[in-house]
Protein backbone atom coordinates (compact mmCIF):
# COMPACT_ATOMS: atom_id res chain seq x y z
CA UNK A 1 0.00 0.00 0.00
CA UNK A 2 2.99 2.65 -0.32
CA UNK A 3 2.39 5.42 -2.21
CA UNK A 4 3.78 4.98 -5.97
CA UNK A 5 4.92 8.25 -7.46
CA UNK A 6 5.17 6.46 -11.04
CA UNK A 7 6.97 8.17 -13.66
CA UNK A 8 4.86 7.14 -16.45
CA UNK A 9 3.31 9.95 -18.37
CA UNK A 10 0.10 9.47 -19.90
CA UNK A 11 -0.47 9.61 -23.55
CA UNK A 12 -1.33 12.50 -25.51
CA UNK A 13 -2.97 15.54 -24.67
CA UNK A 14 -3.75 18.53 -26.24
CA UNK A 15 -3.95 22.53 -25.16
CA UNK A 16 -7.63 23.98 -24.25
CA UNK A 17 -7.56 27.45 -25.93
CA UNK A 18 -4.45 27.74 -28.09
CA UNK A 19 -3.11 31.05 -27.84
CA UNK A 20 -4.33 33.92 -30.35
CA UNK A 21 -1.39 34.72 -33.17
CA UNK A 22 0.98 33.19 -30.73
CA UNK A 23 3.52 30.96 -32.85
CA UNK A 24 4.48 28.48 -29.29
CA UNK A 25 8.10 28.75 -30.59
CA UNK A 26 8.43 32.63 -29.88
CA UNK A 27 6.73 32.49 -25.77
CA UNK A 28 9.60 31.25 -23.68
CA UNK A 29 7.20 29.37 -21.94
CA UNK A 30 6.87 27.07 -24.69
CA UNK A 31 10.84 26.31 -24.46
CA UNK A 32 9.92 23.28 -22.29
CA UNK A 33 12.49 22.64 -19.18
CA UNK A 34 10.76 23.14 -16.26
CA UNK A 35 12.27 25.75 -13.79
CA UNK A 36 15.21 25.46 -16.17
CA UNK A 37 13.39 27.46 -19.13
CA UNK A 38 14.89 31.29 -18.36
CA UNK A 39 17.27 31.48 -21.19
CA UNK A 40 15.71 33.48 -24.41
CA UNK A 41 16.71 32.87 -27.94
CA UNK A 42 17.36 35.96 -30.39
CA UNK A 43 13.92 34.78 -31.72
CA UNK A 44 11.82 35.45 -28.25
CA UNK A 45 10.20 38.50 -27.91
CA UNK A 46 11.58 40.83 -25.18
CA UNK A 47 10.98 39.11 -21.60
CA UNK A 48 7.74 40.72 -20.69
CA UNK A 49 8.66 43.73 -18.18
CA UNK A 50 5.58 43.32 -15.93
CA UNK A 51 4.81 41.81 -12.67
CA UNK A 52 3.84 38.21 -11.73
CA UNK A 53 1.70 40.22 -9.01
CA UNK A 54 -1.31 40.30 -11.45
CA UNK A 55 -1.74 36.74 -11.73
CA UNK A 56 -1.36 36.94 -7.79
CA UNK A 57 -4.21 39.49 -7.54
CA UNK A 58 -6.60 37.66 -9.51
CA UNK A 59 -5.97 34.14 -7.92
CA UNK A 60 -6.89 35.78 -4.87
CA UNK A 61 -10.11 37.31 -6.49
CA UNK A 62 -10.92 33.98 -7.80
CA UNK A 63 -10.98 32.12 -4.30
CA UNK A 64 -12.87 35.23 -3.04
CA UNK A 65 -15.36 34.99 -5.95
CA UNK A 66 -15.84 31.26 -6.68
CA UNK A 67 -15.77 30.48 -2.38
CA UNK A 68 -16.90 29.96 0.10
CA UNK A 69 -20.35 29.86 -1.75
CA UNK A 70 -20.11 27.33 -3.52
CA UNK A 71 -19.26 23.71 -2.57
CA UNK A 72 -15.64 22.62 -2.63
CA UNK A 73 -15.83 20.12 -5.89
CA UNK A 74 -17.97 22.55 -7.73
CA UNK A 75 -15.75 25.30 -7.78
CA UNK A 76 -12.50 23.60 -9.07
CA UNK A 77 -13.33 23.77 -12.51
CA UNK A 78 -13.66 27.44 -12.29
CA UNK A 79 -10.33 27.97 -11.02
CA UNK A 80 -9.01 26.00 -14.32
CA UNK A 81 -11.13 28.09 -16.09
CA UNK A 82 -9.60 31.37 -15.18
CA UNK A 83 -5.68 30.45 -14.34
CA UNK A 84 -6.13 28.96 -18.13
CA UNK A 85 -7.26 31.78 -19.37
CA UNK A 86 -4.62 33.95 -17.45
CA UNK A 87 -2.07 31.97 -19.26
CA UNK A 88 -3.15 32.02 -22.75
CA UNK A 89 -4.11 35.52 -22.32
CA UNK A 90 -0.21 35.77 -21.33
CA UNK A 91 1.09 34.05 -23.79
CA UNK A 92 -1.30 35.67 -26.77
CA UNK A 93 -0.01 39.05 -25.58
CA UNK A 94 3.23 38.51 -25.49
CA UNK A 95 3.46 37.67 -29.10
CA UNK A 96 3.04 41.05 -29.58
CA UNK A 97 5.36 43.92 -29.08
CA UNK A 98 2.43 46.12 -28.52
CA UNK A 99 0.27 44.92 -25.82
CA UNK A 100 0.39 44.90 -22.55
CA UNK A 101 0.48 41.20 -20.44
CA UNK A 102 -1.15 42.96 -17.45
CA UNK A 103 -3.86 43.86 -19.22
CA UNK A 104 -4.57 40.88 -20.51
CA UNK A 105 -4.49 38.66 -18.18
CA UNK A 106 -6.36 40.95 -15.41
CA UNK A 107 -9.04 41.43 -18.62
CA UNK A 108 -9.18 37.57 -19.10
CA UNK A 109 -9.69 36.56 -15.35
CA UNK A 110 -12.93 39.19 -14.64
CA UNK A 111 -14.66 37.73 -18.02
CA UNK A 112 -14.45 34.53 -17.12
CA UNK A 113 -15.32 35.06 -13.74
CA UNK A 114 -18.25 37.21 -14.86
CA UNK A 115 -19.34 34.70 -16.78
CA UNK A 116 -19.15 31.80 -14.24
CA UNK A 117 -20.23 33.70 -11.06
CA UNK A 118 -22.39 36.42 -12.40
CA UNK A 119 -23.19 37.36 -8.73
CA UNK A 120 -20.23 38.78 -7.99
CA UNK A 121 -19.81 41.11 -11.17
CA UNK A 122 -19.73 44.43 -9.06
CA UNK A 123 -17.30 42.79 -6.98
CA UNK A 124 -15.19 41.63 -10.13
CA UNK A 125 -15.60 45.47 -12.08
CA UNK A 126 -14.22 47.06 -8.86
CA UNK A 127 -10.96 44.69 -9.11
CA UNK A 128 -10.28 45.42 -12.56
CA UNK A 129 -8.94 49.24 -12.64
CA UNK A 130 -7.03 48.33 -9.74
CA UNK A 131 -5.13 45.92 -11.85
CA UNK A 132 -5.39 48.01 -14.92
CA UNK A 133 -4.22 51.31 -13.18
CA UNK A 134 -0.42 50.41 -12.87
CA UNK A 135 -0.80 50.11 -17.08
CA UNK A 136 -0.24 53.19 -19.01
CA UNK A 137 -3.26 54.31 -20.82
CA UNK A 138 -2.66 53.82 -24.58
CA UNK A 139 -2.45 51.72 -27.24
CA UNK A 140 -0.83 48.86 -25.66
CA UNK A 141 -3.31 48.67 -22.62
CA UNK A 142 -6.08 48.84 -25.36
CA UNK A 143 -4.51 45.96 -27.19
CA UNK A 144 -4.22 44.00 -23.68
CA UNK A 145 -7.25 44.36 -22.71
CA UNK A 146 -8.90 43.36 -26.22
CA UNK A 147 -6.73 40.05 -26.20
CA UNK A 148 -8.37 39.63 -22.61
CA UNK A 149 -11.43 39.62 -23.97
CA UNK A 150 -10.97 37.67 -26.52
CA UNK A 151 -9.47 34.69 -24.84
CA UNK A 152 -12.27 34.16 -22.25
CA UNK A 153 -14.92 34.51 -25.28
CA UNK A 154 -12.86 31.51 -26.61
CA UNK A 155 -12.63 29.52 -23.48
CA UNK A 156 -16.31 30.18 -22.57
CA UNK A 157 -17.63 29.36 -25.80
CA UNK A 158 -15.15 26.39 -25.97
CA UNK A 159 -16.52 24.89 -22.88
CA UNK A 160 -20.24 26.03 -23.05
CA UNK A 161 -21.05 22.25 -23.61
CA UNK A 162 -18.44 20.56 -21.21
CA UNK A 163 -20.70 19.17 -18.92
CA UNK A 164 -20.55 21.64 -16.47
CA UNK A 165 -23.61 22.07 -13.62
CA UNK A 166 -25.42 19.19 -16.30
CA UNK A 167 -27.46 18.25 -13.16
CA UNK A 168 -29.59 15.82 -15.51
CA UNK A 169 -26.39 12.87 -14.29
CA UNK A 170 -27.06 11.19 -10.83
CA UNK A 171 -25.59 8.89 -8.82
CA UNK A 172 -27.70 5.66 -9.64
CA UNK A 173 -26.11 2.54 -7.91
CA UNK A 174 -28.53 0.13 -5.80
CA UNK A 175 -27.74 -0.36 -2.70
CA UNK A 176 -25.10 -3.69 -2.24
CA UNK A 177 -22.47 -4.90 0.16
CA UNK A 178 -19.17 -2.83 -0.89
CA UNK A 179 -21.69 0.01 -2.26
CA UNK A 180 -22.04 3.20 -0.76
CA UNK A 181 -25.26 5.08 -0.97
CA UNK A 182 -26.50 8.72 0.51
CA UNK A 183 -27.40 9.09 4.17
CA UNK A 184 -31.20 10.01 4.15
CA UNK A 185 -32.58 12.16 3.44
CA UNK A 186 -30.15 12.51 0.62
CA UNK A 187 -31.02 10.77 -2.94
CA UNK A 188 -28.19 11.66 -4.27
CA UNK A 189 -24.24 12.29 -4.32
CA UNK A 190 -23.03 15.81 -4.42
CA UNK A 191 -22.39 16.95 -7.93
CA UNK A 192 -22.35 14.08 -10.17
CA UNK A 193 -21.89 15.43 -13.16
CA UNK A 194 -18.26 16.76 -12.44
CA UNK A 195 -17.14 12.72 -13.40
CA UNK A 196 -18.64 13.28 -17.19
CA UNK A 197 -17.05 16.62 -18.06
CA UNK A 198 -14.89 17.42 -20.35
CA UNK A 199 -11.08 17.10 -19.37
CA UNK A 200 -9.45 20.63 -19.66
CA UNK A 201 -5.82 20.31 -20.76
CA UNK A 202 -5.16 16.41 -21.29
CA UNK A 203 -6.92 14.12 -23.07
CA UNK A 204 -7.13 10.82 -21.37
CA UNK A 205 -7.99 10.52 -17.72
CA UNK A 206 -4.87 9.11 -15.10
CA UNK A 207 -6.06 5.22 -15.31
CA UNK A 208 -5.81 3.47 -11.76
CA UNK A 209 -6.80 0.07 -10.49
CA UNK A 210 -10.16 0.49 -8.97
CA UNK A 211 -11.02 -0.42 -4.75
CA UNK A 212 -9.07 -3.50 -3.32
CA UNK A 213 -11.51 -6.64 -3.18
CA UNK A 214 -13.12 -6.57 -0.07
CA UNK A 215 -11.93 -10.38 0.55
CA UNK A 216 -7.90 -9.30 -0.07
CA UNK A 217 -5.48 -9.01 2.50
CA UNK A 218 -4.97 -5.08 1.51
CA UNK A 219 -8.57 -4.31 2.10
CA UNK A 220 -7.90 -6.02 5.45
CA UNK A 221 -5.72 -4.19 6.35
CA UNK A 222 -6.83 -0.41 5.50
CA UNK A 223 -10.34 -1.74 7.10
CA UNK A 224 -8.06 -2.61 10.65
CA UNK A 225 -6.37 0.92 10.13
CA UNK A 226 -9.39 3.42 9.90
CA UNK A 227 -11.06 1.12 11.96
CA UNK A 228 -8.78 1.57 14.65
CA UNK A 229 -7.42 5.26 14.40
CA UNK A 230 -10.49 6.85 12.23
CA UNK A 231 -13.31 6.47 14.71
CA UNK A 232 -14.68 8.94 17.39
CA UNK A 233 -13.75 6.85 20.62
CA UNK A 234 -10.31 5.86 19.05
CA UNK A 235 -7.87 5.10 21.81
CA UNK A 236 -4.81 4.92 19.71
CA UNK A 237 -5.32 8.13 18.00
CA UNK A 238 -2.95 10.61 19.03
CA UNK A 239 -3.63 14.10 19.38
CA UNK A 240 -1.27 15.33 16.92
CA UNK A 241 -3.10 12.65 14.49
CA UNK A 242 -6.45 14.08 15.77
CA UNK A 243 -5.50 18.18 15.02
CA UNK A 244 -3.97 17.16 11.47
CA UNK A 245 -7.11 15.50 10.77
CA UNK A 246 -9.07 18.90 11.70
CA UNK A 247 -6.34 21.21 10.19
CA UNK A 248 -6.77 19.36 6.54
CA UNK A 249 -10.38 19.40 6.60
CA UNK A 250 -10.63 23.10 5.44
CA UNK A 251 -10.52 24.13 1.60
CA UNK A 252 -8.52 21.68 0.00
CA UNK A 253 -9.09 23.42 -3.62
CA UNK A 254 -7.57 26.69 -2.19
CA UNK A 255 -5.37 25.39 0.22
CA UNK A 256 -1.50 25.18 -1.04
CA UNK A 257 -3.23 27.79 -3.94
CA UNK A 258 -3.45 30.25 -1.47
CA UNK A 259 -0.36 29.37 0.11
CA UNK A 260 1.59 29.52 -2.40
CA UNK A 261 0.80 33.37 -3.96
CA UNK A 262 1.80 34.51 -0.60
CA UNK A 263 5.05 32.67 -1.11
CA UNK A 264 5.45 34.08 -4.58
CA UNK A 265 4.54 37.60 -2.96
CA UNK A 266 7.90 37.39 -1.44
CA UNK A 267 9.71 35.66 -4.08
CA UNK A 268 8.76 36.68 -7.05
CA UNK A 269 8.61 34.85 -10.39
CA UNK A 270 7.82 36.58 -13.54
CA UNK A 271 4.30 37.02 -14.66
CA UNK A 272 5.16 33.95 -17.45
CA UNK A 273 6.33 31.93 -15.37
CA UNK A 274 3.74 32.72 -12.34
CA UNK A 275 0.52 32.31 -14.60
CA UNK A 276 2.13 29.09 -15.76
CA UNK A 277 1.97 27.76 -12.74
CA UNK A 278 -1.16 28.58 -11.85
CA UNK A 279 -2.45 27.14 -15.10
CA UNK A 280 -0.18 23.81 -14.27
CA UNK A 281 -2.15 23.34 -11.07
CA UNK A 282 -5.77 24.43 -11.37
CA UNK A 283 -5.63 22.45 -14.90
CA UNK A 284 -4.08 19.39 -12.93
CA UNK A 285 -6.66 19.88 -10.50
CA UNK A 286 -9.62 20.00 -12.93
CA UNK A 287 -8.46 16.78 -14.64
CA UNK A 288 -8.07 14.96 -11.95
CA UNK A 289 -11.32 15.58 -10.29
CA UNK A 290 -12.94 14.25 -13.31
CA UNK A 291 -11.42 11.18 -12.82
CA UNK A 292 -12.21 11.10 -9.17
CA UNK A 293 -15.77 11.62 -9.62
CA UNK A 294 -16.47 9.78 -12.48
CA UNK A 295 -14.87 7.22 -10.05
CA UNK A 296 -16.90 8.28 -6.96
CA UNK A 297 -20.26 8.00 -9.22
CA UNK A 298 -19.77 5.01 -11.18
CA UNK A 299 -17.57 3.02 -8.71
CA UNK A 300 -19.32 3.88 -5.85
CA UNK A 301 -17.26 2.07 -2.76
CA UNK A 302 -18.44 2.27 0.81
CA UNK A 303 -17.58 4.76 3.34
CA UNK A 304 -15.24 3.18 6.19
CA UNK A 305 -18.48 4.18 8.91
CA UNK A 306 -20.71 2.03 6.25
CA UNK A 307 -18.03 -0.95 5.56
CA UNK A 308 -17.50 -0.97 9.65
CA UNK A 309 -21.29 -1.34 10.05
CA UNK A 310 -21.64 -3.87 7.62
CA UNK A 311 -18.84 -6.02 8.22
CA UNK A 312 -20.19 -9.23 9.12
CA UNK A 313 -21.72 -9.50 5.50
CA UNK A 314 -18.65 -8.82 3.76
CA UNK A 315 -17.57 -11.93 3.44
CA UNK A 316 -14.25 -11.01 4.58
CA UNK A 317 -13.60 -13.39 8.11
CA UNK A 318 -10.96 -10.44 9.19
CA UNK A 319 -13.23 -7.72 8.95
CA UNK A 320 -15.40 -7.35 12.53
CA UNK A 321 -17.86 -5.40 12.59
CA UNK A 322 -18.24 -2.18 15.76
CA UNK A 323 -21.89 -1.40 16.30
CA UNK A 324 -22.15 2.18 16.74
CA UNK A 325 -18.82 3.27 14.86
CA UNK A 326 -18.48 6.58 13.90
CA UNK A 327 -15.82 8.17 11.48
CA UNK A 328 -14.21 11.52 14.07
CA UNK A 329 -15.14 13.83 11.35
CA UNK A 330 -18.41 13.34 9.39
CA UNK A 331 -18.29 11.82 5.97
CA UNK A 332 -18.71 14.49 2.96
CA UNK A 333 -21.89 13.40 0.98
CA UNK A 334 -19.94 11.15 -1.50
CA UNK A 335 -18.12 7.63 -1.84
CA UNK A 336 -14.99 6.52 -0.86
CA UNK A 337 -12.90 6.02 -4.41
CA UNK A 338 -10.68 7.90 -4.93
CA UNK A 339 -10.41 10.76 -2.21
CA UNK A 340 -11.30 14.33 -3.76
CA UNK A 341 -8.83 15.84 -1.26
CA UNK A 342 -5.94 13.83 -2.55
CA UNK A 343 -7.32 14.18 -6.14
CA UNK A 344 -6.79 18.48 -5.22
CA UNK A 345 -3.91 18.12 -2.74
CA UNK A 346 -1.11 16.02 -5.08
CA UNK A 347 -1.33 17.68 -8.41
CA UNK A 348 -1.19 21.14 -6.82
CA UNK A 349 1.95 19.73 -5.26
CA UNK A 350 3.75 18.16 -7.78
CA UNK A 351 3.83 20.88 -9.81
CA UNK A 352 5.43 23.35 -6.99
CA UNK A 353 7.65 20.44 -6.83
CA UNK A 354 8.93 20.10 -10.19
CA UNK A 355 8.71 23.85 -10.71
CA UNK A 356 10.22 25.72 -6.87
CA UNK A 357 11.37 22.41 -5.29
CA UNK A 358 10.54 19.85 -3.02
CA UNK A 359 11.62 22.23 -0.04
CA UNK A 360 9.76 24.94 -1.11
CA UNK A 361 8.10 26.40 2.04
CA UNK A 362 4.35 26.51 1.83
CA UNK A 363 2.69 28.30 5.18
CA UNK A 364 -1.08 26.51 4.81
CA UNK A 365 -4.22 28.09 6.98
CA UNK A 366 -6.76 25.99 7.47
CA UNK A 367 -9.66 27.53 8.74
CA UNK A 368 -10.13 25.05 11.71
CA UNK A 369 -6.46 26.70 13.19
CA UNK A 370 -6.80 30.55 12.07
CA UNK A 371 -4.42 30.97 14.69
CA UNK A 372 -2.02 28.35 13.72
CA UNK A 373 -0.72 28.05 10.34
CA UNK A 374 1.87 25.13 9.35
CA UNK A 375 4.99 25.33 7.20
CA UNK A 376 6.66 21.88 6.32
CA UNK A 377 10.42 21.01 5.69
CA UNK A 378 9.36 18.86 2.80
CA UNK A 379 6.65 18.90 0.47
CA UNK A 380 6.49 15.68 0.92
CA UNK A 381 6.12 15.52 4.40
CA UNK A 382 2.56 18.11 3.47
CA UNK A 383 1.66 15.39 1.69
CA UNK A 384 1.94 12.15 4.31
CA UNK A 385 0.13 14.88 6.82
CA UNK A 386 -2.58 15.75 3.99
CA UNK A 387 -2.86 12.16 2.61
CA UNK A 388 -3.17 10.24 6.28
CA UNK A 389 -5.37 13.17 7.37
CA UNK A 390 -8.66 11.80 5.49
CA UNK A 391 -7.60 8.00 7.35
CA UNK A 392 -7.32 9.46 10.86
CA UNK A 393 -10.71 11.57 10.43
CA UNK A 394 -12.45 8.19 9.42
CA UNK A 395 -13.48 9.50 5.85
CA UNK A 396 -11.09 7.09 3.62
CA UNK A 397 -9.93 3.86 2.98
CA UNK A 398 -5.81 4.20 2.30
CA UNK A 399 -5.98 2.46 -0.88
CA UNK A 400 -8.74 5.62 -1.46
CA UNK A 401 -5.88 8.06 -1.13
CA UNK A 402 -2.41 6.45 -2.54
CA UNK A 403 -4.71 6.20 -5.85
CA UNK A 404 -5.53 9.59 -5.72
CA UNK A 405 -2.14 10.63 -4.87
CA UNK A 406 -1.30 8.61 -8.08
CA UNK A 407 -4.19 9.97 -10.03
CA UNK A 408 -3.35 13.43 -9.02
CA UNK A 409 0.64 13.31 -9.62
CA UNK A 410 0.69 11.71 -13.10
CA UNK A 411 -2.17 13.88 -14.62
CA UNK A 412 0.19 16.92 -12.93
CA UNK A 413 2.69 15.61 -15.05
CA UNK A 414 0.82 15.10 -18.32
CA UNK A 415 -0.48 19.03 -17.81
CA UNK A 416 3.21 20.26 -17.45
CA UNK A 417 4.19 18.72 -20.64
CA UNK A 418 1.37 20.19 -22.54
CA UNK A 419 1.78 23.74 -21.09
CA UNK A 420 5.38 24.30 -22.34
Amino acid sequence: MTLKRTRVALGAAVLLAASISAPSATSSAATGGGARHHHHHHTDPPSSPDSGQVVLDWERVAFATIYPVTPIPVGVPLLGYTSTAMYDAMRASASRHDSSETAAVAQAAHDVLVHYVPAAATSLDASLPTSLAGVPDGSAEDRGVWIGRKVAARLIDERADDGYLDTTIHYTLPPGIGVWQPTPPATDMLAAWIGSMDPLVVKRLARVNGPDALTSDDYTTDYSEVKLLGGTGSTVRSQAQSDTAVFFNSNSATMVGDALVRYLETHPQSLEDTAWMFAAIHGAMTDSLIRCWQLKRDVGFWRPFQAIARAADDGNPDTAPEAGWTPYLPSPPYSDYVSGHGCLTSPAVEVIRERLGETTPLELRSSNFPTAPRTYATLTQLEYDALNARIWGGFHFRDAMSDAYAIGHRTARTVMERLH
